[in-house]
């Protein structure tokens, strides 16, 4: 986007190599709901420190390490950057938590567990839009990693300089360079997926430890350059007092839980592997709410020294550590880093669509065929072209939010208010019309009212920006108004009238 490593660590080291998770297709299962990666797993044997590893390569990233350093550039004392920090991110590990236990208890990933509430059928409306949402962001990420590894090809092949600039080499938007860069991590990231999620937990777990450890080298570089004295956490020059700082802190806030938003809502494809659902709590209060803080207070003491040491302030850790000039230290940060955003870019953004692509056609989508299916789209849409124009990249963050809200606002309902935390397991990959879940053709229609709804309800401030008073700062928090309408709707609907669900027997699990 932070953060008590000694017992996670030790934790882990129990449960270094747990044995593949392996899946139970149960005969009885409709073809057309099932495959070995949606069925239920028989041996969840993930611990404590792999989904610790997890949060720490979702937030030990370059746009993790610029999203946090400009939280503390917003015109807020530290003091309040601090606690819009702890609240942001209370609330994401809260609403984790909330998301995780469905999953966890029946060893099903996001879009199947989605069948409860949206019907069989219905459940691959939140599947697409989840799998289309992280489509879009696996290809920036990729950008933003490839720009990184620009960087460094540039610095150890200085005549390599011209084929990294659009105007003189470039195809599609792109620099020569860039595409070699980008098509090199592309290839990269497709091969660490398709050995399957041991692999990936196992390149998770590598990750976010090795980005806090060069991030520590290059705080303690800085820090011998221009002394301890140098470290000034408030990195803005106007600072809101008073009742003035509350709505900037109530943004600040907005945004760690919207940076967070598209892995929160799949969080169930992640916590379906784990051993308990107390180790899924424990792994999250250390990879949220500790991991989170520390991080964003390494990053913003690494950003204040910049500016004694280099004149300016530079909020880019890539573009710190090529300021260095020892060449082995240029090249050894900026790869982590580049390993860095592969990791969050796999866990965030490329699981998801695998997943939900699978969930449309199981037996002619496999996971891995639906991680391909984004990788090939990821690299369609010229994702640098996107990430170029700021109007698309204000849009897409809070229509994702608008879209997303909704989605998890229905799940929970679903869930939690309900059904009362039970799931009848075997019905979520029948077709047979008595099934639980098979509502009207396959499809809940208050599931599917109450995230159109809360959708609609939340894209409008987003599209009339600018134009209404009072729209633009309500667009910030398009996620928290399409969650409360998507629950709300749902709470609803599901209970009374014409769209109120029949009570049943559950198959607890």
């Amino acid at each position: 986007m932070t953060e008590i490593a000694a017992s996670a660590l030790a934790t882990g080291r129990q449960a270094a190599a747990p044995a593949p998770p392996s899946s139970a297709t149960n005969p009885a299962y409709d073809p057309r709901l099932t495959n070995e990666d949606l069925a239920p797993l028989e041996k969840q044997s993930w611990g404590v420190y792999n989904i610790f590893a997890f949060w720490m390569s979702d937030v030990h990233s370059v746009g993790g390490y610029v999203t946090a350093g400009s939280l503390f550039a917003l015109g807020l004392a530290s003091w309040q950057v601090l606690i819009a920090l702890v609240v942001g991110i209370v609330i994401v590990n809260v609403f984790c938590n909330l998301v995780a236990k469905p999953s966890q208890r029946t060893g099903v990933p996001y879009p199947v567990i989605c069948r409860s509430a949206f019907g069989v059928l219905g459940a691959n409306i939140p599947a697409v839009i989840r799998g289309l949402i992280a489509v879009a962001w696996y290809g920036i990420q990729t950008f933003l990693a490839s720009a990184a590894l620009d960087v460094v090809l540039v610095k150890l092949f200085p005549g390599l300089a011209p084929y990294a600039v659009v105007g003189d080499y470039g195809f599609l938007g792109l620099s020569a360079l860039g595409w070699v860069s980008y098509l090199t991590l592309w290839v990269l990231q497709a091969a660490v997926f398709w050995r399957g999620m041991e692999s990936i937990r196992k390149f998770i777990d590598f990750c976010g430890p090795a980005v806090y450890v060069v991030m520590f080298l290059l705080c303690g570089y800085l820090i011998a350059k221009a002394g301890w004295g140098a470290i000034d956490l408030n990195l803005s020059t106007v600072t809101h007092h008073g009742w003035s700082a509350v709505p900037v802190m109530l943004g600040a806030i907005a945004l760690v839980v919207s940076y967070f938003s598209g892995p929160m809502l799949n969080f169930g494809d992640f916590s379906r592997y784990a051993r308990s659902f107390s180790a899924v709590k424990r792994a999250n209060l250390l990879g949220l709410p500790v991991n989170f803080l520390v991080f964003s207070l390494l990053v913003v003491v690494t950003a204040s020294l910049t500016m004694p040491v280099y004149g300016e302030l530079i909020t880019d850790p890539v573009a710190t550590v090529a300021r260095i000039d020892n060449t082995f230290a240029i090249v050894l940060g900026a790869l982590t880093f580049v390993v860095a955003t592969i990791g969050i870019n796999i866990v965030a953004n490329f699981v998801s669509p695998a997943f939900d692509f699978s969930n449309v056609n199981p037996q002619k989508i496999s996971w891995r065929a639906g991680g391909m299916i984004a990788a090939v789209g990821s690299l369609v849409i010229t994702p640098w072209n996107l990430y170029n124009n700021p109007d698309v990249i204000h849009y897409t963050l809070e229509t994702l939010g608008a879209f997303i809200g909704p989605l998890f606002g229905v799940l929970i309902a679903d869930y939690y208010l309900v059904r009362k935390q039970r799931v009848a397991v075997d019905d979520l990959f029948t077709m047979s019309e008595t099934g639980t879940y098979w509502y009207r053709k396959g499809y809940n229609p208050a599931a599917i009212i109450a995230t159109a709804i809360g959708a609609v309800a939340a894209m409008f401030p987003v599209l009339t920006s600018g134009k209404i008073t009072g729209m633009y700062t309500a667009a910030q928090y398009s996620w928290f108004i399409g969650c409360a309408l998507g629950l709300l709707c749902y709470r609803l609907l599901a209970t009374r009238g014409r769209f109120r669900l029949s009570a049943v027997h559950y198959e607890t699990r």
